[in-house]
């Protein structure tokens, strides 16, 4: 049936029910009680290995030639792919679920301006105009974080953002290519870095539900369609989908744990959500007339 489907059609499948899957993530970070560190060690090995298992018994002899093909984008999709999972997490822990994700919201944007520069693809007046508006949306929320003291969290999440978007963007300058090895190369690259400052392992109460849950259902699953999405459709149209999460995440939190974002935060996440949303809308009917 998957094949039945057109390419927009495959992609759009792909990225939405990736990110679906990622949405009750945050919620899952805030229920956590282990430490940053600790939480980041399980969150590479456990998807590591988890995939790496679906990726052998995919390939099965030819994993190797695989892996030996994704080349130096490869290379540079796990240093990215790696930094950006690090940066999440430390993001969460250091301001407003919200916050975090309004900034991961920005990836679309930021995937246009990188689409332009390394791909050559042509960032038109409506995207430029939408650029406009969410930077100085994602400003006055920066302002706001600097009064709560929450400004290291949001920074931390445009460097997420910055790092969804160049991910993006390397799986389309290679759709010929399966990044999904150098993705669980960047899990275990994540796993190591943390085991080298984790103070304990032990996994006790809540957590040994929560964790594992959490690091096959919010990042395995998801990570393996996510970047499987961009050889379908375009970078910008992928990161698009994580708008769901930027809505849908903050009300999981809410619901459960009644953590509320400020004024400031809620204002200039609907900006950005409106204007992406609207820019997003007016391009793919371009697409779509063009095509017709």
């Amino acid at each position: 049936m998957f094949r039945n489907l057109s390419n927009q059609q495959k992609g759009s499948l792909l990225a939405f029910v990736g990110v679906m899957f990622i949405t009750p993530d945050s919620l899952f970070i805030r229920l956590s009680k282990i430490g940053t560190w600790e939480l980041l060690f399980y969150r590479g090995a456990i998807p590591f290995f988890f995939v790496l298992i679906g990726l052998l018994l995919f390939y099965k002899k030819n994993f190797l030639n695989a892996l030996l093909k994704i080349g130096y984008v490869g290379i540079f999709y796990i240093i990215s792919f790696s930094a950006c999972n690090i940066t999440f997490i430390i993001s969460i822990q250091n301001t407003n679920v919200a916050n975090t994700l309004i900034m991961v919201a920005l990836a679309p944007m930021l995937s246009a301006v990188l689409a332009t520069i390394f791909l050559k693809e042509p960032t038109n007046k409506n995207t430029w105009a939408a650029i406009f508006v969410t930077f100085f949306s994602v400003t006055f929320i920066f302002y706001d974080s600097i009064q709560l003291g929450n400004i290291k969290g949001d920074i931390y999440g445009f460097i997420t953002a910055l790092g969804l978007a160049i991910n993006a963007n390397l799986a389309r300058y290679a759709k010929e290519i399966d990044l999904v090895p150098s993705a669980v190369i960047g899990k275990l690259v994540v796993a190591i870095f943390a085991f080298f400052f984790v103070d304990n392992f032990y996994l006790s109460g809540m957590d040994l539900f929560i964790v594992p849950l959490m690091c096959i259902m919010c990042v395995a699953i998801p990570f393996v369609l996510v970047t499987i999405a961009p050889r379908f459709i375009s970078a910008p149209e992928v990161n698009l989908f994580f708008l769901l999460e930027v809505i849908l995440g903050p009300i999981w939190v809410w619901l459960v744990i009644k953590e509320q974002p400020s004024l400031q935060t809620i204002i200039g996440g609907i900006i950005i959500i409106i204007t992406i949303s609207l820019h997003s809308f007016l391009a793919l009917k371009k697409t779509q007339i063009k095509s017709n």
